[in-house]
């Protein structure tokens, strides 16, 4: 019976952890994976994160530019719990 009860106190703390973060904190602290759809003709110049919250920077597309994929990727100490960001241009107008 405790063991029961251990299992289920595991589970709901577990669940709150994972369910109860932002997709930020998923992919930063808990080595999830999150995606970035920049939009219509935004090309990335660099991405960082500030505490918990993502920031990256955009420009326009120049014409003769094509749309690219880039992968910012965590690189942890003991290479465990490492996030992946997906950042995915787009082109729109042309």
């Amino acid at each position: 019976m405790r063991k029961k009860m251990q299992l289920v106190i595991l589970l709901m703390v577990t669940s709150l952890l994972i369910f109860g973060c932002t997709e930020n904190q998923r992919a930063k602290t808990l080595g999830g994976n999150m995606s970035v759809n920049l939009g219509c003709d935004k090309k990335l110049v660099i991405a960082t994160w500030k505490d918990e919250d993502l920031w990256y920077l955009t420009r326009p597309m120049r014409e003769d530019e094509k749309p690219e994929t880039y992968i910012f990727q965590e690189n942890s100490s003991f290479g465990v719990l490492q996030g992946t960001v997906t950042f995915t241009e787009s082109q729109c107008k042309r």
